[in-house]
């Protein structure tokens, strides 16, 4: 069973770094050349489509991982174990800020035709994903190179 666990817990963790990844480096610098209401407009419906996608993988990045936790036991886990558990809380607590508090402010100014206030929206957010996204990394690097902290 915890191969099953550990294949949805990659899987839903590609979903969510590639998606931060894509969004940041090559969604974002190709609608800088857009005009701000089509981009905000095109970035504001891209990020509900890809959170609809995140509140489902999170959802399994969660379960699988405590399952698995659960599994071995957390005094028995691996120190790379609750490193990914802390920096998953940390990174679910970003994503919930963007998603829950960012995405409406730029939403709201987009339906609204209040175009400067939609690119700050959209400024905050980026600093945010980018956060995220090097989060993300960290994490894929303590899970990937983590037995050697014991």
């Amino acid at each position: 069973m915890r191969e099953a666990w550990l294949l949805l817990h990659i899987v839903a963790v590609a979903i969510w770094v590639g998606g931060m990844f894509f969004a940041h480096y090559c969604l974002r610098p190709a609608a800088a050349a857009l005009d701000p209401p089509p981009r905000l407009t095109l970035m504001s419906a891209v990020l509900a489509r890809f959170f609809a996608a995140l509140y489902l993988a999170i959802a399994v990045l969660w379960v699988s991982g405590l399952a698995m936790l659960i599994g071995v036991g957390f005094a028995h886990a691996p120190l790379a174990w609750h490193l990914m558990l802390g920096l998953g809380m940390l990174m679910t607590v970003i994503f919930a800020m963007i998603a829950w508090r960012l995405h409406p402010r730029l939403a709201a100014a987009v339906a609204g035709q209040r175009w400067a206030e939609g690119a700050a929206a959209l400024a905050d957010i980026r600093r945010w994903v980018a956060t995220n996204l090097l989060l993300g990394m960290v994490t894929i690097a303590v899970a990937t190179v983590g037995r050697w902290l014991g």
